[in-house]
């Protein structure tokens, strides 16, 4: 996945997608024609709600439908769709890929999940003076845990020449770290306290129902 900073968001409202200042692209065909042809074919992926697309996707539309995309026109308009936000939002989310039938059929790659929240956390920061880092760090840490990976495996993935991002990433495992910490301290306590889940919240201002989520692996 390639996510540039420049590009032109789709945007939809159960309606087909209108994009700004979509230039023509092929002989008879432009930017916006060919969205609303995917978007009159396939309301499922490319209407109301926006879904990963499978991979290969661009190939397979191109065999099922010659008649009615140009290759140079419809790889402009996929690629645009990627890049826009309610695309990356949905990557972000953690959506699996969907094949053109709207079925479930593979998870979208970690580094791809990554690039994801990182762009949106761009777009989202140049726009307003409030520091969005604590709420980059909180889903670059669910990101990670949703990957499955060991540490090292996760960093070898994701990691890129972008010193910038690789620094935002560290931030949030180091946060991570620090939240471990937490919770293996508060699990230690409790241990040792010989209160019940709600007795030890109240002990320390805790809400019972958090206290018993973090304490689960120890009771």
């Amino acid at each position: 996945m390639t996510i540039t900073e420049t590009e032109t968001p789709v945007e939809t409202c159960g309606t087909a997608p209108v994009v700004d200042a979509q230039p023509p692209l092929g002989p008879t065909q432009t930017v916006q024609a060919v969205l609303e042809k995917l978007f009159e074919l396939y309301p499922h992926l490319f209407g109301a709600e926006f879904l990963p697309l499978k991979l290969g996707v661009f190939q397979e539309l191109m065999t099922r439908h010659p008649d009615q995309f140009e290759r140079t026109s419809l790889k402009s308009a996929l690629g645009l769709h990627t890049r826009s936000t309610r695309y990356l939002q949905s990557v972000a989310a953690g959506n699996k890929r969907h094949d053109l039938e709207g079925k479930a059929v593979e998870d979208v790659a970690p580094e791809h999940v990554f690039l994801s929240v990182l762009e949106l956390f761009k777009r989202r920061q140049s726009r307003t003076k409030e520091d969005l880092r604590p709420k980059l760090r909180t889903q670059l840490i669910a990101a990670f845990e949703a990957s499955g990976l060991p540490r090292q495996d996760y960093l070898t993935m994701v990691q890129s020449k972008d010193e910038t991002a690789n620094a935002l990433l560290l931030e949030a495992l180091a946060e991570y770290d620090q939240k471990l910490a937490r919770q293996e301290a508060l699990r230690s306590a409790f241990q040792s306290s010989g209160k019940s889940v709600k007795e030890f919240a109240e002990m320390y201002g805790l809400n019972p129902r958090e206290v018993g989520s973090m304490l689960k692996p120890a009771l």
